[in-house]
């Protein structure tokens, strides 16, 4: 392994690379990062890049938005195949569609969507800044998609919106159940529940605290609790750990794993540097419009 990070270092100055990393990637590719973050952060250091090359450890979607974000850059994605199925459970032709039927609403789009889908919505946001983005908007309908768990834990506090949902979500997240919430209570008494608003409602009802990857590690970091309970992609672990040495944590359920985001290896960085390989490319119409949503979110405060 340590000759393989040598290669990467190696090659990263070569290049002129910067690399960027979720929280949910595996630990000895956050280790190798020189950015880890959530959604909102990654956007918001990526239009700070100044290297020549970004290399993107998360799923395509999050590629994509670098490239959008640093359009003279060349960004590359090691393993083409990490997608995200929740960005692939809606279309520019979905966002269409709800916009013949509710011409008077906005557009909101989690960040976890395609280039293509981005393009056509009014507003982006990410599970940090999503409650900000949809407060900032004079209309009071809401179309927010993709995902329908995350738009229902927005409109909990915002009273004087209509919201219309899509019907997508997060696979690993939706599949959490209340059973779960009670059998990790009952095996950790007394310890509070930190969930991500991916999770289904009912979920979210039952757990102490909801947010952001980011927001669930600065929970935790300035909690007084020593124990937790983690209800997201097990990929947070590392960085909980690394940031609360003293602290345990425990996982709201056995196998809360994204295979997309563990797609990427050592060994697929090293050759993504090596061979320049797989450059993102968008249209430059793409990267305009989306730019436009991108540019709004990150102009809320």
């Amino acid at each position: 392994m340590e000759e393989l990070i040598t290669k990467i270092k190696e090659y990263k100055k070569k290049r002129n690379a910067v690399i960027l990393a979720h929280f949910y990637e595996l630990p000895e590719i956050q280790d190798i990062a020189d950015i880890v973050g959530d959604s909102l952060e990654l956007s918001q250091r990526a239009c700070d890049v100044k290297a020549d090359v970004i290399v993107t450890c998360g799923v395509r979607f999050m590629a994509e938005t670098a490239k959008i974000l640093n359009p003279q850059k060349t960004v590359l994605l090691p393993v083409m195949e990490a997608g995200c199925p929740m960005a692939d459970m809606v279309t520019p032709d979905d966002i269409r569609s709800l916009r013949r039927e509710h011409p008077d609403a906005a557009v909101v789009t989690y960040v976890n969507s395609s280039a293509e889908v981005k393009a056509e919505c009014d507003i982006c946001c990410t599970s940090s800044n999503a409650v900000k983005v949809v407060e900032s908007l004079s209309e009071k309908e809401i179309i927010f998609v993709p995902d329908q768990n995350l738009g229902n834990y927005v409109s909990r506090f915002i009273s004087n919106k209509k919201f219309i949902f899509h019907n997508g979500y997060c696979p690993v997240h939706h599949c959490v159940t209340v059973e779960d919430v009670l059998r990790a209570r009952a095996a950790h008494p007394e310890v509070p529940v930190l969930v991500h608003p991916e999770c289904p409602p009912s979920v979210v009802d039952h757990a102490d605290f909801a947010g952001s990857t980011a927001g669930i590690i600065q929970y935790a970091k300035n909690s007084a609790s020593t124990d937790f309970i983690i209800g997201t992609e097990e990929g947070i672990l590392h960085s909980l750990k690394k940031q609360n040495p003293d602290k345990h944590f425990h996982m709201l359920r056995d196998r809360f794993i994204c295979a997309n985001m563990k797609k990427i290896t050592l060994e697929s960085v090293l050759h993504s540097l090596e061979r320049m390989e797989h450059r993102i490319e968008l249209s430059d119409e793409i990267i305009q419009k989306a730019s436009t949503s991108l540019a709004r979110m990150l102009a809320v405060k």
